[in-house]
């Protein structure tokens, strides 16, 4: 091994130490405040260290805006909360072109004022609730990693990562994001109810006046780094393999699609699931200490990838069937490689 070779591979073990112990520290450090999420906090995690996006759906109460209001106090990188209403414009997020005047010269010119999403993290709070064009601005930003507004295009600066949430059960005056919009989100978490131990911690803790102190462990010139690391994971070609089998079992076009698939799915997810779901893979096995991705990795990541790329017809509404359980399915019956 040369001198080169052996320095870049001590430079990748000191960034995997740096991702693993960052991992476990803001996990810990989560836990001072939101009480038994560990599975979502891994999610929003693995998400944030490959440069993907996460839309957190779940009930009001269960902490989405917390948990990353708090994220973003650990991290040491810049945060804007944008709630998202019914009258907001694409330029209040953008921002916009004013006409100021030059003291030395007299003379008026444009200045652009940068919207709130010019930050590295971005809280998009019940993005369905603001109209598709105002929607559109934000997705453009997280396609683009820039804006353009009177004809001039600004680069965010990065790490550039959205958060958005979104209500499920008030749909009334709502805009749901289209399918092809939703596709631009790495994972769709879903947050549930917590069993009534937890509860009971929830309670008690946010009815004191406890206010937890975080140490900031991670920078954004870090989560740059695990960003391309991670990219260098190897996999193998059977797993790869496999995550695209999954995935394209639940086309009802493909015929080697199970019969249920065929029957309650109007439509399956593309080619960004397959791709999503290998990135976050690689993401996973480094985060819990291994250099490869298993088949286990891409069964843990299939439900957040594949909920919302999964879209039932009729008949399986009429038989109360979601997109949850087809995934659970197809992790069920979809066979994995042999060792």
């Amino acid at each position: 091994m040369g001198d080169d070779q052996e320095v870049k591979v001590n430079e990748n073990e000191a960034i995997i130490e740096k991702l693993q112990l960052g991992r476990n520290t803001i996990i810990k450090e989560l836990r001072k405040l939101i009480v038994g999420q560990d599975e979502v906090i891994e999610q929003v995690l693995i998400a944030l260290f490959t440069g993907g996006h996460c839309l957190l759906t779940g009930v009001p109460g269960l902490a989405k805006t917390l948990l990353i209001r708090s994220l973003a106090q650990i991290l040491e990188i810049n945060f804007n909360r944008i709630q998202f209403t019914p009258d907001l414009m694409p330029a209040d997020i953008t921002g916009i072109d004013v006409i100021e005047e030059d003291r030395t010269t007299g003379k008026r010119i444009m200045q652009f004022l940068p919207g709130p999403l010019f930050a590295n993290i971005i809280l998009a709070d019940e993005i369905n609730r603001t109209p598709p064009k105002t929607q559109s601005a934000l997705l453009e930003a997280m396609q683009e990693h820039r804006v353009t507004t009177g004809g001039k295009t600004y680069q965010l600066e990065e790490p550039f990562f959205v958060l958005a949430t979104q209500n499920p059960i008030e749909l009334e005056g709502t805009y749901p994001l289209p399918e092809a919009q939703l596709d631009r989100f790495m994972f769709n978490i879903v947050m549930d109810y917590l069993p009534e131990d937890e509860e009971v911690k929830v309670v008690t803790s946010t009815t004191s006046n406890y206010q937890p102190d975080f140490t900031r462990v991670v920078t954004g010139k870090d989560v740059m780094e695990f960003q391309k690391l991670i990219r260098n994971v190897p996999v193998a070609e059977s797993v790869a393999r496999y995550a695209v089998q999954l995935v394209s079992a639940s086309r009802p076009t493909n015929p080697n699609s199970p019969d249920y698939v065929k029957n309650w799915v109007s439509w399956g997810a593309g080619l960004r699931a397959s791709q999503y779901l290998i990135l976050g893979s690689k993401a996973r096995a480094l985060m819990l200490g291994r250099y490869n991705v298993s088949i286990n990795d891409i069964q843990a990541l299939a439900l957040p990838v594949l909920r919302h790329r999964v879209l039932t017809n009729f008949f399986a509404e009429s038989e109360k069937v979601k997109p949850d359980d087809i995934v659970r399915r197809l992790i069920e019956t979809v066979p994995k490689p042999r060792a």
